[in-house]
């Protein structure tokens, strides 16, 4: 049997179907949630880097410390993100490893695709069938796979 996954995502959730034909109905699989992405830059990095006096406490007692100057590379959204395409991608291993689809489909908003695409094993990779920048998530899985269908005429 040939099973088409489906994967409709964004950095806040990912919904994942499976199809077993072209035309079939789409059957949720799995709706995984990051609870992390609607939290505030201030609300994940708690290493704030206010201004502090010499004694190390907040008030204006001496001289302020200068700051270390250090940049991370990612912000903390970014770097939630991130996480959150990686326990993605390693569903989807998962499941291809048990055989439970051949082919893939990656729905997804474009921040989160890129993120995604470099995450994803290569056994992963070679099962995808189509990629669609858009962002799907809030629509209904028959939506979905008319959306779906109308790219696959496109290629």
């Amino acid at each position: 049997m040939d099973i088409t996954w489906i994967v409709a995502a964004n950095a806040g959730r990912a919904r994942i179907f499976s199809q077993m034909a072209a035309r079939s109905r789409l059957e949720e699989v799995n709706d995984m949630v990051n609870t992390a992405s609607r939290l505030r830059n201030s609300d994940i990095d708690t290493d704030g880097q206010g201004q502090r006096a010499a004694s190390k406490s907040r008030h204006s007692v001496g001289a302020p410390t200068q700051p270390s100057g250090y940049e991370p590379n990612q912000s903390p959204t970014e770097h939630q993100t991130e996480l959150f395409a990686r326990s993605v991608s390693d569903y989807l291993l998962q499941g291809q490893q048990a055989g439970r689809f051949q082919r893939l489909v990656l729905v997804a908003s474009p921040e989160f695709l890129g993120t995604l695409r470099k995450l994803l094993d290569s056994n992963v990779e070679n099962t995808v069938t189509l990629e669609i920048n858009k962002d799907y998530t809030h629509s209904r899985p028959a939506e979905i796979a008319q959306h779906v269908q109308s790219y696959k005429g496109r290629a």
